[in-house]
């Protein structure tokens, strides 16, 4: 990894060619004051404004430009991103139940749930109860996963609410695409997503990319932060079961989930285990805008991926939420871009996205993990920034 002290003395930051365009300097000004005020704080920062690249940002102790991290939920939009292409292809309709493709879905109340409910988190299958998944049938083996969650009865009435199915929805996005193509969702991935696009985005991360791999790490708390973690009080019963919800004690690592897993990283499941670089998150969603050089679906059907399928209080996180399919929409707890934006956040802070609106794909990775998880502050106010920036360049064209 090249060293981010190579660069001049007092500037915490480097960046890749092209660097910023004028029409987005202020965006590399509020993206250097964060590093400055915060030591201990690394992040990458990549826009690209209608399919070109005018910033490429990294900073900090931690990253550079080339470094690749975990993002946690992110992973969720990258693997959106195949439902999409299976969408435009015919192979995948919204409206349509997902028993026509998986017909042991059908069981315990479920025959009616359709493909845009069981994406929004509005099915009931937030997680396996009782019991828990093995290891391997979150990773590896997801179909056995799948397997059991068809057979479960949902944990409500599926369509009357939503909660956020934080692990369950890579299992069940792995499984209609295994139900679709006949092949994994990794697969479909790396041949019809990334690969083309030569992206730093990656469900399965190669072995011989271990080099650029830095590993996450625990958030720094503040004095503050440190007391209002403390005072929180424990989570409800059905949260508790969301996020506890895989068995890794078969794993000969202490690290569980998190992508610091070598054995996470190889399989990439695509509700948590995408591992990649800004620029590469900012590259993907270039080609889920209009226009797009390389387009991965049609315009209409990522119109109807952001379409608002669930508003308001979200049974598992206990806040307000926007999803459309599969993807987090914009609102006023995170209003991160404009409507009709689509993309994911992750609980270490990173947040990547479209915004149709203004042409901007976005990407955008801290280090070490933000508390308190979910899109960084910082993220938010880059975002908006750039989109300023966006609006008042074509205004000025």
């Amino acid at each position: 990894m090249r060293s981010v002290c190579d660069r001049v003395a007092g500037d915490r930051m480097t960046m890749a060619a092209p660097d910023v365009t004028n029409a987005f300097a202020p965006v590399r000004r509020l993206f250097a004051e964060y590093l400055d005020a915060e030591p201990a704080y690394s992040a990458q920062l990549a826009v690209f404004h209608h399919g070109e690249a005018v910033v490429e940002l990294a900073g900090g102790p931690a990253l550079d430009t080339e470094s690749l991290t975990g993002v946690y939920s992110v992973s969720k939009g990258a693997a959106a991103l195949v439902i999409a292409s299976l969408l435009d292809r015919g192979a995948l309709d919204l409206d349509r139940r997902v028993a026509t493709y998986w017909p042991e879905f059908a069981a315990r109340g479920k025959d009616d749930v359709t493909v845009g409910d069981l994406l929004s988190h509005r099915a009931g299958l937030a997680a396996l109860s009782p019991g828990t998944f093995a290891f391997e049938e979150f990773l590896e083996r997801s179909e056995l996963g799948a397997a059991r969650l068809a057979a479960q009865a949902p944990l409500w009435v599926p369509g009357s609410a939503f909660g956020y199915h934080a692990l369950t929805i890579g299992i069940l996005m792995e499984e209609l695409v295994r139900r679709t193509t006949g092949r994994t969702l990794q697969e479909e991935y790396e041949e019809t997503i990334r690969g083309p696009r030569d992206a730093d985005f990656y469900l399965g991360m190669p072995e011989d990319l271990d080099g650029r791999y830095v590993p996450l790490a625990p958030p720094v708390l503040t004095a503050e932060q440190e007391r209002e973690v403390a005072g929180r009080p424990p989570q409800d019963a059905l949260a508790e079961t969301v996020f506890s919800n895989v068995d890794a004690r078969d794993d000969l690592t202490d690290h569980g989930i998190s992508s610091n897993n070598p054995r996470v990283r190889r399989a990439g499941p695509a509700a948590i285990g995408g591992v990649g670089s800004a620029r590469g998150l900012a590259r993907l969603y270039a080609d889920a805008l209009p226009g797009a050089a390389r387009p991965i679906a049609s315009p209409e059907v990522f119109r109807a991926m952001a379409i608002q399928r669930s508003w308001g209080h979200d049974r598992v996180l206990d806040v307000t939420n926007s999803f459309g399919a599969v993807f987090l929409l914009p609102q006023p707890r995170m209003p991160y871009a404009s409507l009709g934006a689509f993309g994911h956040d992750g609980a270490a802070g990173a947040l990547a996205f479209a915004d149709p609106a203004t042409g901007i794909s976005f990407g955008y990775i801290p280090w070490p993990r933000q508390h308190p998880g979910g899109a960084d502050h910082r993220s938010v106010a880059l975002a908006r920034l750039a989109r300023t920036c966006a609006i008042e360049a074509e205004r000025a064209a």
